[in-house]
């Protein structure tokens, strides 16, 4: 059981932060419409761009305070040269509660090679996207032909005993809707965890339309037509409601970040490929640690930064709120 979080981690509301998010790239290798336009994409400039050493500086400094769980996100994660390494030198941190659990996003295009040599470095599981199990939809939602190498991917996390493997698709009306049945099903049949999220306005486009998004609520009453779900109790801070399919041990999961917020529990902060810290995924304020450490700051200053960062957290979201502005970084660029 985790100890007394460093007072550092411990915001205005008393959430206590045990989960770093880190974006290791804003690139990715597919073009998800809801996620990146299909060109023009301004890619953050290498030169500010964490190096490894920053990085992992950053998360000693965090787990060293408290940090517990360390995910790896993109953009596509994989994508970067040393991801192994990097997870092999995150999973060797060590804090008041011990080693870090160690986690990655990812659209699973290249776990084919890299799922063992991740889980000989200290990778704990993985979370995949997949929104559809029908090639050519796939090929039109991201803009690539890659459903069979994903699926390889998929099987190829589950074969190295990443464990378990999650599976998140976002529900869009009149996309992908008419699958939510489907992509359960697939993965009950396979052992592994479906998870469904609501769409959230975090598009390059800003084109986001609540009226188009499918509610927790909607992906919930095309589940029960098919099969008894049973709630289950002890959520915590886990972004997802968790539901027993028939009893179990198969489970689905709703992430509904618009419906039903759940920031009253957030325990999530994130770290930028370029080295700004977010204490809110939809934070348009960002705490620059990258220039922090660049002009010398001591570690000292680096946790007095974070603590900086957590204070200024708003209680919500406020995506409900006329008033709500999307940030100026897409997802890609953010890291989930």
């Amino acid at each position: 059981m985790a100890g007394a979080a460093h007072p550092g981690l411990t915001d205005r509301f008393g959430r206590e932060h045990r989960d770093l998010r880190i974006s290791l790239t804003d690139r990715c290798s597919l073009r998800c419409t809801y996620c990146m336009p299909a060109e023009g994409v301004p890619w953050l400039k290498s030169d500010t761009m964490l190096t490894t050493d920053e990085l992992v500086r950053v998360a000693r400094v965090a787990v060293e305070m408290g940090i517990d769980e360390i995910r790896l996100t993109g953009g596509e994660p994989l994508l970067r040269p040393d991801v192994v390494d990097v997870v092999d030198r995150l999973a060797h941190l060590e804090g008041p509660t011990g080693h870090p659990e160690i986690s990655l996003t990812t659209n699973a295009l290249r776990l084919p090679a890299l799922a063992a040599p991740l889980r000989e470095a200290g990778l704990a599981r993985v979370n995949i996207s997949l929104d559809t199990l029908r090639r050519d939809r796939f090929r039109d939602l991201t803009r690539r032909d890659r459903l069979t190498d994903t699926l390889a991917g998929i099987a190829a996390a589950d074969a190295a005993g990443l464990a378990p493997v999650k599976i998140n698709a976002v529900a869009m009306r009149g996309v992908n809707d008419d699958e939510i049945v489907d992509l359960t099903q697939f993965c009950v049949d396979h052992g592994y965890q479906m998870r469904f999220i609501e769409q959230m306005p975090l598009d390059a486009g800003h084109t986001w339309d609540r009226a188009e998004m499918v509610t927790g609520e909607e992906v919930l009453a095309a589940l029960s037509a098919h099969w008894t779900l049973t709630e289950r109790a002890g959520r915590g801070a886990a972004p997802a409601q968790v539901w027993d399919i028939d009893g179990g041990p198969a489970s689905v999961g709703v992430i509904a970040s618009v419906t039903r917020p759940f920031c009253g529990t957030c325990d999530r902060v994130r770290l930028t490929a370029d080295g700004q810290l977010r204490a809110c995924l939809f934070a348009r304020k960002e705490s620059d640690l990258r220039t922090l450490i660049r002009d010398g700051a001591d570690d000292a200053a680096v946790a007095g930064a974070i603590a900086a960062c957590l204070r200024l957290k708003q209680p919500g979201h406020d995506i409900a709120d006329p008033t709500f502005l999307q940030p100026d970084r897409p997802m890609s660029a953010i890291g989930g």
